[in-house]
Order: structure tokens, then C-alpha cells, then sequence
């Protein structure tokens, strides 16, 4: 397990990229759960930052795209 930088315990994530990338690049994400957090992250730069939300931000940001994707 890793320790994050206030020497907090970090478990190992399994990342998921998403079903629209594909082998050829391109902007690619992936996307790993915790019972705490969502962790999104570039698939190209995986040793880079990600970004963390909370579980009720995620299902809040996921369910506005869904409609967004719907209105074009």
C-alpha cells in the first residue's frame, strides 16, 4: 500500500479507461473508484495528477453530461 504525502495509508486503485478511447491516443480518460472518492485521470499521463471528487459530485457530474449528450 502506498502512503500518500500527510502519511495517510493510499490503497491501489484498478483504473478503467473509457469506452470511447481507443488504441490510436486521442484524449483518454480513466476513472478508478474508492468508497471515499472518484479518481479521473489522463490515460496518457498516468503518473500525473487526477482529479478527486466525492461520489455524490460524480453521480451529479455524470448524470449532467448524460443530459448534455442528449441535446446536441
Amino acid at each position: 500500500m502506498k502512503v500518500d504525502k500527510f502519511g495517510s495509508a493510499v490503497p491501489r486503485l484498478k483504473w478503467i479507461k473509457s469506452s470511447h478511447s481507443s488504441e490510436e491516443g486521442g484524449e483518454c480518460v480513466e476513472v478508478a473508484t474508492s468508497r471515499q472518492a472518484v479518481h479521473v485521470r489522463d490515460s496518457k499521463i498516468v503518473t500525473g495528477p487526477a482529479l478527486t471528487v466525492t461520489p455524490v459530485a460524480w453521480t451529479a457530474f455524470t448524470g449532467f453530461a448524460a443530459c448534455r449528450s442528449t441535446d446536441a
